[in-house]
Parts: C-alpha cells; structure tokens; sequence
C-alpha cells in the first residue's frame, strides 16, 4: 500500500498562556470535544470527557458497541508506517466514530521504544506518540482501549526461561502507561496484554504465568492512583482463546482480584478449516456455525451471566478479505458469517472489536474498500439479514437450461421476492418457494442467461422483511479445462480455462492415499498456501512452499473442486527443481 505520510500535528511558537486561553475560550463555548485541545506548540491540555461512562463496568463495555482496531500502526515495528499504513490522524479517528463505531482498539508494541535493561524507559517521543494518537479518539468521543501488544510474542513469552527479567520489564512499561495516563478519563480502558504466549510452557504453567502477569498489572495500575483507581481493565485468556478451560482459568484470576472493574477478553477468527479454506472449509457450513455458536454461549455463560463484560478485542477472518491476492474465503459464505457473528454477539451481550489491519477501511482515502462488504458489518450489529445457501446460481452451457434451486436461510425474517435490477421476479412464473426451497425456473433462466456467455450473466436480489437484499448471480459454466505444463519449483501454473466456474479448494495425495503438500494433516491444502486462482491470465498457481514439500520422483494426484461442484484431476511431478504437470 502507498505511504502517505502527514505531519501529526502543525506546529507553532506560541506560549503556554495563550494556550490556556485557548482552551477555556474552547470550554466555554462547548467547542474541545471534551477532552483535549491542541495548543500552539503541539502539546494537548487533558479536560473532561464528553463522554459520561456509566458506573458499571457490564453498562460501560456495551456502551463500546461496536468498536473497531487501529491495526497495524502503533503495533507495527519498527515504526508505526513499517508494515504499509500512513500515519494515524484525528481526521481518520473522526471518519471511525462517524462510520457508528463507539470506540477503538490501539495496538501498541513497545519492545522497539524502550530500553532494553532496567529501568526499560520508554522513549519519551514514543510515549507522546501513542498519547497523541489516544487524545484524539477521546475528544472524538471515542472509548479508547490500549495494550501490550506483539511484545506478547517479542519477549514476554520468554517468561518461562527468564520469569523475573520478564515480569520486571512488563511491570516497569506498564507504570509508565499508567503515569502517563493517569489523568486520562474513564473512556480510555487498559488491556494488560495481547495474546500472551509462553514459550515451552505446559498448559499448568502458562495458567500459573498469565495469572501472574494479570495480577501484576493490576497492581501495577490500581496503585498509579488517579483516574486509574477505577479504570476499566481489560485481561486475556492465554492467547486469547475462547476454550472453556482457559476462560474458567480467566475467571478464577478476575474472582480473586475482587474488583468490580475488570473485562475479559478472547479473540475469535472462526472455525479454522472455514477461516483459512484449508481442509475442505470450503462453506460456512453447519461445523462453522456451531463452532461460532458455541464460542458465543461460553462467552455468556461463563462471564457475561455471573456480571463480568467481555470485549471480543478482534474477530473477522484470517487472512481475509486480503486485497493482493485471490479471496481465500468465498464472498457469500464470507458474509454469512459476518451476519452470524453479530447476532450471536448481541443474543450473549458481547462488545465486538473488527481487526482492521489495512483491509477494511482505506486511510489513505477514507473510503470502505468493500462498502458492500461493511454495509453488512454493520447491518449485523442492530438486525438479521436473510441469505440462501449459496450466492451463485451455476447454469451448464453444454445442456439444456433447467430449474436450479436454493435453500432459504431466513434467519427470522420472511421471504419478501426477488428482483432483477428495479424489475420484480414474478412469483409462481420465474420462481416458486415451498417451504425453504427457493426455485428459479427453466424459463426465468433461460431468459436470465441470454446469450450464455461464461461468466455471470444476471445479478438478482433476494429481499427479506429485514436487514440487507442477498444478491445470487446467475453464472454460465463448462466443467473448467486444465492442460500440460512444465516449469520449476520456483515458477509453475497450470494453464486453465475457467469456463465461468470459481475455484474453491485442491485435494493433494500420492499413489499410496498419503497426503501431498505442506500441509500433512489435510489433502485438502490451503487457499493462496499451496494454490492460488488466477482468473485474469487463465491460469492456477502452485506455489513454491508447496511445490517443495512434495516428494521427489513421486507423481501427486491433485483434484480441484470447483463451486459449481465440477472436479478436474491433474498429475505433478517433482524432479529436483523441475516440475511436470499433466491433465487426466
């Protein structure tokens, strides 16, 4: 992504007198926010919030709802623009809250800005960085969440091999934090750590370790004093997990502290087959749907319902949407899932935080990348939408166009018609519904598909009581044709003639029915892993990783399954650095 860097903040010669008149002209006429004002010299002068936080901490954190991550950025290292993001700005804090999000999530790495000895000070530019940054969303009226970030990983998770070095560390950074923002108001939470990990550590002593460090940082920040004597505190399971054990550990740690004040947290990314497309994960299928539901009702039962909040500090899918590659995860299943989560979250009472590393908002431009894509997001947080069991209507050009259904999931709402463009489908002529089961008619399609070019021929939109039309395209296909290629395990693509079909996964084995790949555990390999589409230049790309996990001399069988249904089988072959490829 381009790097568009803008100075933080324009800087004068001005004395403090003038910006104390500045903010109390500001006061008077309602005009900081609340929170701070930017004096001529680049300095802020810290105020009230604008923003009342209700007294109990279940009330504050659904008063969050919905909130969104700053990913990327003060996280990143070893600058906040190292990994493609421009600076952060006031200007992309305001277009946030505007967009309905309540609060935002700051990631922030320390390891690269503090010391790496006792007393690790924090450098002091850094420091004002990351509070900058902070007195922005507050006086947006923001909630603000700040952590320990991928130092989790950097070197917290050292703690097994090097316990007092370590705890000592994340002790002094976290009373710098609090000094810091000692003044700051209750909108501004602190979580101890991001997805802590230990490395080596048994499953007992990762719980004896994070509940170490929990506790320490509660004591570390209670005894800063200040607005931090009731600061809302934010702490993890071990990684973030959802698992029953490590929330019943969670749980124990927030009981023995005693204090009101407390949030838990856990991360969720889906069921992992369906959140990478690895494993035949291909839908979001029942399994996906009941690993979400499952999640959401421990979330509930084990702290929602006995009086403790939980911030879902991220969700989405990994590695999706990923706007330099093929997507990994079909559109419409992709959706359902969205649609499924912030149901779920509002039936448990759970805050939700969207990871947002680059993909779905543009700060370059401030537009959605996928308005669409967030029109549903965001639908999701106050109602259903209704779907069907796939976006997509294939239609073979080789034989005689017949009546093609799909299942209604109405989600609670009810089956308003369908519409192609501004003109409505009639009922009973272009399609009949009995019970769930939506069907288009031969002659509705015949009529959609014209001139049966590959390729999507129509778009309709299926429309329901509630929430947002489902759109279903109308797609011409052939079974796809692969033909003979050679190359090396550097470079190989398979020419393909996709005949209007989408690929949906690769099943890898060897003669003797073990599996071919990377990925030993699945012959169903990982999308954009050890296969990619691409659909412009007319091919299917094997990548290196995979290429050079296969065994030398031993002929793979790969089957690319197609979401038509379709299948095509082909044959690769590895001989040191050469690679053959052959069609059934």
């Amino acid at each position: 992504m381009k790097d568009i860097r803008q100075p933080a903040i324009r800087r004068s010669r001005g004395p403090g007198r003038l910006a104390a008149l500045l903010l109390a002209l500001a006061v008077m006429l309602g005009l900081t926010g609340g929170t701070a004002l930017a004096a001529p010299d680049g300095t802020t002068t810290p105020a009230r919030s604008a923003v009342t936080v209700p007294a109990s901490a279940m009330d504050a954190v659904a008063a969050m709802q919905p909130s969104w991550n700053l990913g990327n950025t003060l996280d990143a290292f070893p600058e906040e623009t190292s990994w493609g993001n421009p600076l952060t700005t006031r200007e992309l804090l305001a277009h946030v809250r505007a967009q309905g999000f309540r609060s935002v999530r700051i990631p922030v790495t320390w390891a690269d800005h503090h010391s790496p000895t006792a007393p690790y000070t924090i450098d002091p530019a850094y420091m004002s960085r990351v509070k900058q940054v902070v007195d922005w969303a507050l006086a947006e009226g923001l909630y603000v969440v700040i952590n320990v970030h991928h130092d989790a990983w950097k070197w917290v998770a050292d703690m097994p091999t090097d316990h007092d070095n370590v705890l000592a560390r994340f002790n002094a950074i976290w009373t710098q934090i609090s000094a810091t923002f000692r003044d700051a108001p209750r909108t501004l939470l602190f979580e101890s750590i991001n997805e802590p990990e230990f490395r080596g550590a048994t499953d007992a002593q990762k719980t004896q370790l994070l509940r170490e460090l929990n506790t320490s940082f509660h004591k570390v920040v209670r005894s800063s004093g200040g607005g931090n004597a009731d600061r809302l505190l934010v702490l993890p399971t071990d990684y973030c997990r959802p698992d029953q054990n490590l929330m019943d550990d969670l749980a124990t740690t927030i009981r023995a502290l005693n204090d009101s004040n407390l949030v838990a947290t856990v991360h969720y990314y889906s069921w992992y087959p369906f959140s990478v497309n690895i494993a035949g994960g291909t839908h979001y299928d029942a399994t996906a749907q009941k690993d979400l539901d499952d999640a959401f009702a421990r979330m509930h039962d084990t702290f929602v319902a006995k009086g403790i909040p939980v911030y879902l500090g991220e969700y989405g899918l990994l590695s999706w949407p990923d706007h330099h590659h093929p997507d990994r995860v079909e559109r419409g299943e992709a959706l359902k899932y969205f649609e499924h989560l912030g149901y779920k979250a509002r039936v448990a009472g759970v805050t939700t935080a969207l990871w947002d590393p680059f993909s779905y908002l543009n700060r370059a431009t401030m537009q959605w990348r996928d308005p669409a894509l967030f029109n549903w997001i965001k639908s999701s947080w106050t109602t259903r939408s209704g779907t069907t069991s796939f976006d997509k209507i294939f239609v073979p050009k080789s034989s005689p166009v017949t009546a093609k259904s799909l299942t209604l999931n109405l989600n609670g709402t009810s089956f308003r018609g369908l519409w192609h463009g501004g003109t409505k489908l009639v009922a009973g002529r272009d399609y009949t519904v009995s019970g769930n089961q939506l069907t288009l008619t031969a002659k509705a399609l015949t009529r959609l598909v014209g001139d049966r070019a590959y390729g999507v021929n129509a778009t309709l939109q299926a429309r329901f009581s509630s929430g947002l039309p489902w759109q279903i395209d109308v797609v011409t296909h052939d079974t796809p044709v692969l033909t003979n290629a050679t190359g090396t395990t550097g470079s190989f693509t398979i020419p393909t003639q996709y005949r209007g079909d989408v690929l949906a996964t690769m099943h890898a084995t060897y003669a003797d029915g073990s599996n071919a790949g990377q990925t030993s555990w699945t012959p169903y390999q990982e999308f954009n892993k050890a296969f990619s589409p691409d659909y412009p230049n007319g091919a299917i790309i094997l990548t290196p990783e995979f290429l050079n996990a296969l065994r030398d001399g031993e002929p793979a069988t790969l089957t690319f399954h197609f979401y038509s249904g379709a299948t095509v089988t082909y044959h690769v072959t590895k001989s040191g650095t050469s690679v053959t490829g052959t069609a059934s």
